[in-house]
């Protein structure tokens, strides 16, 4: 399986996305980009982050620095999702689990002694020229959205005071 390191080119995709349409990783070239990944719509720790990274959108807007979140549901349940906890963040989709695996976060992952595969939590910074700026692998969610945008300022060259 693929893994995707600090340093390596992000790989491109083009993905349904909520609220119709298809969304290309490259036609954001120019601009630095966090995409994170997480295992499913509507679960509590996911949820909590599409929540977090709502709440903080204005943060990143500020830098320029647009927010994707990506998963393997549908695009109408990204849109359920949305509606439900009033997301503002861009959701796309991967059903066919292409992207998640070319990003090496479709991981084995084990609960209550049951091994299966599933989204490893991540987030990646990729920076303007389309490199992977910074990798966030297993993420646990308090102080994650801290640290993410520390790196965008600093990628940016902007510090906080």
């Amino acid at each position: 399986m693929a893994s995707v390191e600090k340093g390596d080119m992000a790989p491109d995709f083009e993905l349904p996305r909520d609220g119709g349409g298809t969304f290309r990783l490259s036609e954001l070239r120019g601009r630095s980009v966090v995409l994170y990944f997480y295992p499913k719509d509507d679960t509590s720790a996911c949820t909590a982050q599409a929540i977090e990274f709502s709440t903080r959108k204005g943060e990143f807007d500020a830098l320029g620095v647009p927010v994707i979140g990506l998963s393997p549901d549908t695009p109408k349940s990204h849109d359920k999702f949305k509606a439900k906890h009033d997301i503002t963040i861009d959701l796309v989709a991967d059903p066919e689990k292409k992207v998640v695996q070319d990003y090496g976060v479709w991981t084995e992952k084990s609960m209550y002694g049951r091994k299966y595969m599933g989204v490893e939590r991540s987030t990646f910074l990729i920076d303007a020229d389309g490199r992977i700026a910074e990798v966030w692998r297993k993420v646990r969610l308090k102080g994650h959205l801290d640290e993410v945008l520390e790196a965008a300022r600093r990628l940016r060259g902007e510090f906080s005071v």
